[in-house]
Parts: structure tokens; C-alpha cells; sequence
């Protein structure tokens, strides 16, 4: 009977430890943006990635901006655990820490020519990715970060009419982004205006501001900027770099197992892949239709843009470093780097460059 007994508790263990293993662990990650973006459509696709990878132990539940908390308190709701995890671009949280606008949108390329695609072999062949998982720490947060989705390279905006030189722009009241990228603007005498995106075309509309940048084509044209505006000018310096990233809660990501913890790092690796070659095209067909079908006109932007932005946001970082010593070593890290990679692929892109918009000349 006793052996009996101690079987059948033996039985008992064995069962309640398979049903452990095979426990399904879910995390909700609510974003700062609605279920339409495109930054939520390849969240959604790194999530089913993670539930393949890991068999369905571990899935993601994709919560729309609003769900839980407000989109600026995501940090602080995943800190504090009120939800696992948040979506956002890591250079809103910028107030918490300068260097996060290092890593979500470094004004100008960092200073140093770097496009997205050096970003990522900076981020992860070049030192970055170390920086950045100290990042967290540096701002406070019980979080344990995961770069996604590069956005960029965004477009400079939407005028009312062509602008001939920053003379032209400085007329205008512009929606720009917060924080050191705005501030640039600020700085070269641009009347700069920080507002959430669902913002932007009621205040076009009402006159509140005279022009705007948000996004790219697909974003921009989903907003309905081309309702008002007809001008658009596609070459910017201030966000050149934007990255998009989840944030999950510290303690939840230490409970997984060493393999759920590998599909994430797998799938944040594939998701920069995967989000860049989406936007590329997604991009391509909505400036296609806007030319095409609703009369927008692409301009070029003045030369004297380039030389007083890169001069702004050059003496903005130069600043920020001389104040915090992380922001000091980030970018300083970006700058090395840049030293031994910019000129390499600066030099093989111009070509490419130069072929490409003769192409997309013949197409006018």
C-alpha cells in the first residue's frame, strides 16, 4: 500500500512537473500606437516568430496605445509591472536619460554620416548592443530592452509651398519631434512644435501650424497630410536613424527559460531585418500613390538646410556629452566607429545613390 502510495505521489510530481514545463507564459506588450500602424504589423509578426520558436511557451499579446496606461507612462507601467511589456521609440524616453536619443533617433546620424543600416552594424557588431542593455540601468528602469524595427530614413515634411531656402522655412510653424531633435530645429531659428501624431492634420487644418513631418510615405499618407499639403520633401538629417523597441519588465524576463530568452534574441534579430525590407516597399507604394493619384509634388530641400542642421545638432550633442558621461562613451563609441565604417559605406553607397535617383528622375 505504501509503495503504492509513494507511486502514485511519484505520478502525481511527474504530472504537475510536465504540466509546468509546458506552461504557457503570455506578455502583454502595449504600444503607444493603434492596431493600424505598421509598426504594429511587424510587432505582431515578431510575436508569432517568438510562439514558433518556442513551440507556443511563450506568446506575445499585442495591446493597443491606450489599453493599460497613457503612451508616456509605458516605462513607467513596465517598470512598476502594471503591464510586461511596452512598444515605443526608446528616444521618448529621453527625459529619463539623454543617451536613449543615441539609440531611438541619434539627431543627424550621430554627427558622423551614419545611416540605419550602419546603425545596425554598429548596434550589433560595433559595441552598441553592450551600451544599450546598460542603458536600462542607467535610466533606472527594472527593463530588459529589444531593438526591433528600424523607421527610418524619415522624410523632412510637408510645406504649403516650395521652400527655396531656410529663410523659407524659418516662416513656418513646424510640427517636429521632441526632444534633441527638435531642439536643433529650435536652434537654427526654426519655430518648432512638439504634438502627438493623431495631432498633426487637425492642427494643419485649423492653421495652428503651417507644416509637419512625421514619418515616411505609408505613415504620413495614413494620417492624411496630403489633404492639405501638396509639397513634401523626402531628404531630412533629423531623423535618419529612428528605431522603434519593445520593453519588457525585468523580473518577468528573468522567469523565462534560457530558450524562450534565445527566441527573443532570435526574433529581435530577424525583426530588424524583416521591418526594414517591409518599410522599403510599403514606403515605395505609398509615394508612388501620392504622386500618382493625389497631386503631391516631391521637392528638394535647400543645400543651406544641411550644413545649418548638421551645425545645430552637432553643437546639441557635443553638449549633452560635456554633461552626462554615459551619453559621453555612446557617443563616442558611434563616433569610432563611424571613423572606420562611414567612409567605406558613404563611399560604396554614393554611386548607388547617385543611379538610383536618375532612375527615379525618369519616372517624374
Amino acid at each position: 500500500m505504501k509503495l503504492a502510495q509513494t507511486l502514485s505521489a511519484a505520478a502525481l510530481g511527474l504530472s504537475l512537473a510536465v504540466s509546468s514545463a509546458n506552461a504557457a507564459t503570455t506578455i502583454r506588450v502595449q504600444s503607444v500606437l493603434s492596431d493600424t500602424a505598421d509598426e504594429v504589423f511587424m510587432l505582431k509578426e515578431f510575436a508569432k516568430d517568438v510562439s514558433d520558436l518556442t513551440g507556443g511557451s511563450l506568446t506575445i499579446e499585442v495591446l493597443p496605445a491606450g489599453a493599460v496606461v497613457g503612451p508616456r507612462d509605458i516605462m513607467d507601467a513596465v517598470d512598476a509591472g502594471l503591464v510586461e511589456a511596452g512598444f515605443a521609440w526608446t528616444h521618448y524616453w529621453g527625459g529619463k536619460h539623454v543617451a536613449a536619443n543615441l539609440f531611438g533617433a541619434p539627431v543627424a546620424g550621430a554627427g558622423v554620416g551614419m545611416d540605419n543600416i550602419a546603425f545596425l552594424s554598429w548596434f550589433q557588431y560595433g559595441g552598441g548592443k553592450e551600451l544599450y542593455d546598460r542603458l536600462w540601468g542607467e535610466m533606472g528602469v527594472n527593463v530588459k530592452g529589444f531593438m526591433l524595427q528600424p523607421v527610418g530614413p524619415e522624410a523632412l515634411g510637408w510645406f504649403p509651398k516650395p521652400i527655396e531656402s531656410m529663410d523659407d522655412f524659418r516662416k513656418m510653424r513646424f510640427r517636429a519631434p521632441p526632444g534633441m531633435v527638435g531642439a536643433a530645429y529650435a536652434d537654427i531659428g526654426v519655430p518648432a512644435v512638439a504634438m502627438g501624431g493623431g495631432d498633426i492634420l487637425p492642427a494643419l487644418e485649423k492653421g495652428t501650424i503651417d507644416a509637419a513631418e512625421w514619418c515616411c510615405p505609408k505613415p504620413d499618407s495614413v494620417f492624411g497630410f496630403q489633404k492639405v499639403l501638396k509639397h513634401y520633401y523626402l531628404q531630412g538629417l533629423h531623423q535618419v536613424v529612428v528605431n522603434a523597441d519593445m520593453y519588457l519588465n525585468l523580473d518577468v524576463y528573468n522567469k523565462l527559460t534560457d530558450v524562450e530568452k534565445k527566441a527573443l534574441e532570435v526574433a529581435a534579430n530577424a525583426s530588424l531585418s524583416k521591418a526594414m525590407s517591409y518599410r522599403i516597399y510599403e514606403n515605395g507604394k505609398a509615394l508612388k500613390d501620392l504622386t500618382d493619384n493625389h497631386g503631391v509634388i516631391l521637392e528638394d530641400t535647400p543645400a543651406d538646410y544641411f550644413t545649418e542642421y548638421m551645425a545645430a545638432a552637432k553643437k546639441a550633442l557635443q553638449a549633452a556629452a560635456d554633461e552626462n558621461e554615459f551619453f559621453a562613451e555612446v557617443w563616442q563609441s558611434q563616433k569610432d566607429f563611424a571613423d572606420i565604417a562611414v567612409p567605406f559605406w558613404a563611399g560604396a553607397q554614393a554611386s548607388n545613390a547617385s543611379l538610383g535617383k536618375a532612375h527615379a528622375d525618369t519616372l517624374k
